[in-house]
This record gives C-alpha cells, structure tokens and sequence, in this order.
C-alpha cells in the first residue's frame, strides 16, 4: 500500500514538474520532437551520397586522386563562404510560410537537381576542361542547396523549444536517426550496390544510389516540416528585444563577443574535421576492405551496432539532461579517447586478419565491444553539440539582445566547412604520397605496411587529436545548466516587458 502511495506521489510531483516547465518554457510536443529532428536524415543523405564523389570524380570522371580531392576541399571552403550570406537571408526573411520551411524546400529541390546533373551527365561530357568546370559548376549549385539545409536545422532547434532539459533529447532523438540512417545506407552500399556493380568503377552505382537518397530525402524533409509548422512563426524568433537590423559587418562583433560560440568552434570543428577523415569511405574501405580483409563486415557491424549505440546514446542524453550538456559532451569525449586508442592498440598488437563473424575468437570479441562502444560515445558527443548552438543563440540574445540563429549559425559553419574542408585533401595527399596519384585504394588493393600505417592515422590520429582539444575549450565554455536556466528566466522577462509595455511592438 505504502509503494502505491509513492508511486502515486512521484507521479503526481512528475506531472506538476511538467506542467510548470510548459508554464515557464515554450516546449515541443512530442510527435514535433518526433519529426523535426528528421531534417537531419534528409540532410546527412545527401552528405552520404557526395562521400562517393571522389571516387566517381576520380575514377569515372577522370580527373585524378589529387585533383579530384582538391576540388572536394575547395568546395567545402565555398560552402564557408556562402554560408554566411545565406544566412542573412535567413535573418532577414518574416514571410507568412516563416523562416525554416522555405529553407527546407528549396535545399531539397537544389541538392535533388544538382546531384542528378552531376552523377547522370558529368561523364557523358567530352573530355578536358569543360568536363572539369561542369563538374565544378554543378558542385557549387550542389553546395547552395546544402548550405540552405545546414542553416536549418540549428535554427529550427531554437524555436522549437528552449527548455533546457528537452534541447538533448532533440539532439539525441536526431543521432538515433542518425545511427539508423547511417547503419541502413551502410548496408546497402556494401551488400547491395558494390556487389551489384562490382565495386566503384560503374556509375550505375551512383545513379541508383541518388534516385534512393532523393526519395529517402522528400519523405524526411517533408515530415521535418510538418513538425515544426506551427512553431514556425515570427513571435518564436525573438529575443525579447524591437526589431534591429542585421548585417554583414555584425558578424565580427558577435564572434569577438560571444565566448561560447569561440570555445564551441574549436572543440566542434577540431572535431569535424577528425571524424570527417575517419568517416571517408577511401578510410572506410582501406580499414574492413584491405586491412582486415573484409568490407562487408563494415555493412554487418553498422547494422549491428544501432541497438547497443542507441541504449548508450539515451543513457548520455539522459545524464546531458539532469547534469547538463557541458557535462554529458565532457563525459562522452573521454570515453571516446579511452575505447578508440583500445581499438587501435587491438589493430597494432593483434591480427585484423582474424576479425570476422565466422571467427568469433578473442580479437573478433574485442574489436566488436570496442567499435560498437566507441561509435556509441562518438554518437553522445556529436548528439551534444546539436543543443549547444540553439544555447549559444539564446546566450547570444542575453549578452547583446540580438536573437539571430542564422548568424551563430553561419558563424560556427563557416569557420567548421574552411577547416574540415580538408578532410578530403589530407585523404588525398596522404595517399598520393604512398604511391595511389591516378585512383584511390579499391577492396581490390593489395595489404600493405604504408596502407596500414596511414589508415590508422587517417582513421584513429586525427580524432584523438581533436578531442584533446575539445577538452581543453570545454574548460572555458560557460554555458552549463545553471547558466542556462538563468539565462532563460531572463529572456522571458524582457519578453514580457515588451508584450507589457507595447502589445503591438514587432519583436526580433
């Protein structure tokens, strides 16, 4: 009787706790939190897909390992710089569709027109310099598109709710579809296209593979909009403060200003550009493909690894939530160095030859623990970062009284895409210098000392590296659970200040 009574007690406290955290916060629902975090499937299709584009560039197009990683890292640095001015736009735009939804519709039709163009027709292009510029010119419409959709998601995150306990649940609920996505496009890539192709040489592969990610995309795009439709609105994007100009010039101020924002690029961008060469598919292939001998086994643990990632990524959500994302994002980054050096010195010590399902000895028992482990962490840290701008946002709207998404936004992706747009020339360069200049390594490619030797520095050094460096910017970052619950409180005061002052005022 007396366990039914507390029972009844918990649950009569839980559901006043709720009731004031929506008197005080403006708070998702549930089926919102369930679908607006799929404009981040619909965003990392299209950057699944253009992971091939080296290889199609490169091998198909023609245009070499070096060259064709070149043009990669270029675009990233033009992504950078329209990245900002996108965002102005962003800033600036109060039609009667809102801000977020626009933004999603025209990244859809542009990244679908765009890599349609680029994997159908690039090839058919005579030889020389008009294939080379075509190339170029449909990656840059490409890179337009996909700026539009970066800029959404962090700025749809703002809006959507700014309590602080429910910003790493949306950050989780967008890794598990994250994992998910990840594990099933995995799988069929390297069950079902490179066996039907016979590897990377056949363009065929790249054209079924952008009809599946356009429809993949359409579905999740067009369900992320119906979530935050009615969030999607004027009143949502203030700052408790009357309608202020933004422009280009600003965004200096707002860097120098903004510690938060400073200390968050360091640590998530050092980190983008680890897992970004860590996540190549040249790295991918070199590391199951040659090195252990196996690419399908990369298909097999990515398809494995979502139901043991997902339990380890609700447990960090959950500590993220109670204790803060500062704490939960700290926690997660030591676990990932501790379970990715264990999993290197298995590589190093042990034999990778043996690491396969029908050899389920001790290195194929330690490699699986530590790469399901290691993904899972790696999961919590990057789910993380996802609550950190919309806080950086509101900080941003605290300290100066300037609520603008797109511009931290923008910010933040400008000076990431100028460093990780090196991810694909260090792959290139690192492989040119061991002899690959013409194609890149292929399942096909003899082991080697220099392979390996690269692969895990391409796949394990950069990442440690990255991390280190998180840890130290995390030391400066401000913005814990206390912080943000004060902040909070006093957005919504000047909010009400204005509403009670002039009920007609236009908020910003």
């Amino acid at each position: 009787m007396e366990k039914k009574e507390a029972s009844k007690l918990a649950k009569e406290q839980r559901a006043f706790e709720k009731a004031e955290r929506e008197k005080k916060y403006r708070r998702a629902k549930g089926w919102q939190m369930a679908l607006y975090p799929l404009s981040g499937v619909a965003h990392n299709s299209f950057m699944f897909l253009m992971t091939l584009v080296s290889y199609y560039a490169a091998g198909i197009v023609g245009l070499g390992t070096v060259i064709a990683s070149l043009i990669v890292t270029g675009s990233r640095v033009f992504d950078g710089i329209t990245d900002p001015i996108i965002a102005l736009v962003f800033d600036k735009t109060k039609g009667k569709f809102g801000k977020v939804r626009p933004f999603m519709v025209i990244a859809y039709v542009t990244m679908s027109l765009s890599t349609l163009l680029i994997y159908f027709t690039t090839h058919l292009v005579p030889e020389g310099g008009m294939r080379l510029i075509y190339f170029i010119l449909l990656y840059a419409i490409f890179i337009i598109g996909y700026t539009f959709s970066g800029i959404t998601g962090p700025a749809g995150n703002s809006v959507i709710t700014n309590d602080p306990q429910q910003r790493p649940v949306f950050g989780g609920i967008t890794m598990i579809y994250t994992m998910a996505f990840y594990a099933i496009a995995t799988v069929y890539l390297t069950f079902y296209l490179t066996k039907k192709y016979g590897g990377f040489t056949d363009a065929g592969l790249f054209q079924e593979f952008t009809f599946t990610t356009i429809i993949v995309a359409g579905i999740t795009f067009g369900l992320a909009i119906l979530g935050i439709w009615s969030s999607d609105r004027a009143e949502n994007y203030s700052s408790g403060k009357l309608t202020e100009k933004i422009k280009f010039k600003d965004l200096w101020p707002i860097l120098k200003g903004n510690r938060p924002l400073q200390m968050f690029i360091v640590s998530a961008t050092t980190d983008k550009l680890g897992m970004q060469i860590h996540g190549n598919a040249v790295v991918s292939v070199m590391l199951f493909g040659i090195i252990i001998g196996n690419y399908e086994l990369l298909g097999t643990v990515q398809g494995i690894s979502m139901i043991p990632n997902i339990l380890l990524l609700i447990f960090g959500i959950r500590y993220a939530s109670k204790f803060g994302t500062k704490k939960g994002y700290v926690l997660a980054t030591w676990a990932c160095i501790i379970t990715h050096g264990l999993l290197f010195l298995l590589l190093w010590l042990g034999d990778p030859t043996q690491i396969g399902m029908d050899n389920m000895g001790f290195t194929t028992i330690a490699f699986l623990l530590l790469y399901l482990i290691s993904g899972g962490v790696r999961y919590i840290g990057t789910g993380l970062t996802t609550p950190m701008i919309p806080d950086i946002v509101d900080y941003e709207a605290y300290r100066s009284g300037r609520f603008v998404p797109g511009i931290i936004g923008a910010i933040y992706s400008f000076i990431d895409k100028a460093v990780s747009s090196f991810a694909q020339t260090v792959v290139g360069l690192m492989l040119a210098f061991i002899g690959f200049k013409s194609a890149f390594p292929d399942i096909n490619t003899p082991y080697s000392e220099s392979i390996f030797w690269v692969t895990m520095l391409l796949a394990f050094g950069g990442m440690m590296l990255a991390w280190f460096a998180s840890l130290i910017a995390m030391k400066f970052y401000d913005l814990d659970k206390d912080c943000m619950i004060e902040i909070q409180a006093e957005l919504d005061a000047r909010r009400k200040d204005i509403k009670n002052s002039d009920p007609n005022a236009a908020i910003s």
